[in-house]
């Protein structure tokens, strides 16, 4: 059945100007006008999706974020994961967590969980420059199922890691000054979220190619406010990212778009904000993003005003506006 899929696509892009059915990429891709889109899934290959498939609402009831695992990592423990459960406050006391460190806190998106590549890069860039807790939020349990119920659930994944943070530090203590939530593609939301059901208290949300379909105007995706600094990175605009400015500071690297270097579909393009977040943490003045007058000039990389550093993990961040950069196409970028 998926080999048909495939074969139709390609047969279903035909001559005319008109959007396709069924896409051979995501190059004729319009929200809310187009019915599939490609996606990655956990291993980074393209599956189709069906973006008008209906919400599995009895799934909803099982998979949730009641399912969520909390996974945290030190540097006494950098790759093995404690697994800390809300309710359960021994699992802290036998764990390496300390209140008075950073926290940081890692949400992946559709088709991932804790093991994904992204988890340990940003966890082993954190634990690099700064002696911190980072928890790796697992929510695989319903971020593997269809984008369409994953998309619906993504809000109460949030607001359970929110009431977990808030248990984890009335047991356990901690700051909230000192809290960096970051989530990718859906994670993004999650992490949004999170922060609304905190009162908004986190010090700074980095959202990392926010996803797009179905987002653009829904109260439930980042936004600015959801945190004391909301920073955002679009490397996949229009497709699988959202392209509109969501947080107090926006980052447009190479127009924030498909193809980002190196990369020759919006798969790519769209994981890139992951790798460039885990570079800026290590080198944490190495992309530096020039002030953009409007978003179209942040599209055509038409910027020349006052410069932010883009990234890194530096808690106490603080600006806003729209900001264009160029990056290289391997790593460090």
């Amino acid at each position: 059945m998926k080999l048909l899929l495939v074969l139709c696509a390609f047969v279903a892009i035909g001559a005319s100007n008109a959007i396709p059915a069924i896409p051979g990429d995501n190059s004729h891709y319009v929200e809310g006008e187009s019915r599939y889109i490609w996606m990655p899934d956990g291993e980074g290959k393209p599956v189709l999706v069906d973006l008008h498939e209906p919400v599995d609402e009895e799934l909803l009831k099982t998979r949730n974020g009641a399912n969520n695992q909390y996974w945290l990592f030190t540097r006494r423990n950098p790759r093995n994961a404690q697994v800390i459960r809300i309710n359960q406050p021994n699992t802290i006391w036998g764990s390496n967590y300390l209140g008075s460190r950073p926290l940081k806190v890692i949400v992946h998106g559709l088709n991932n969980n804790g093991h994904t590549p992204m988890n340990p890069l940003i966890t082993a860039a954190f634990l690099a420059v700064q002696d911190c807790n980072v928890i790796v939020v697992d929510w695989g349990a319903l971020a593997n199922t269809a984008y369409s119920t994953a998309a619906a659930g993504t809000p109460n994944v949030g607001e359970h890691l929110g009431t977990f943070l808030t248990w984890l530090f009335n047991t356990a203590g901690g700051n909230w000054n000192q809290v960096h939530l970051v989530g990718f593609s859906l994670g993004a939301h999650v992490v949004g979220n999170a922060g609304r059901r905190t009162g908004n208290r986190p010090a700074r949300i980095t959202g990392l190619d926010p996803a797009r379909p179905g987002w653009a105007n829904s109260a439930n995706r980042l936004s600015r406010g959801n945190g004391q600094y909301v920073e955002a990175i679009h490397t996949d605009g229009h497709l699988l990212g959202i392209f509109i400015p969501v947080g107090d500071a926006d980052f447009y690297p190479n127009g924030g778009k498909n193809p980002q270097p190196g990369c020759f579909t919006s798969l790519c393009s769209h994981g890139r904000a992951t790798e460039l977040f885990a570079s800026s943490v290590h080198h944490p003045n190495r992309f530096v993003g020039r002030r953009c007058n409007t978003i179209w000039d942040a599209e055509l990389g038409n910027c020349n005003g006052n410069t932010f550093v883009m990234g890194n993990a530096v808690i106490n961040k603080r600006g806003s506006g729209l900001f264009g950069l160029h990056t290289n196409r391997y790593w460090p970028f």
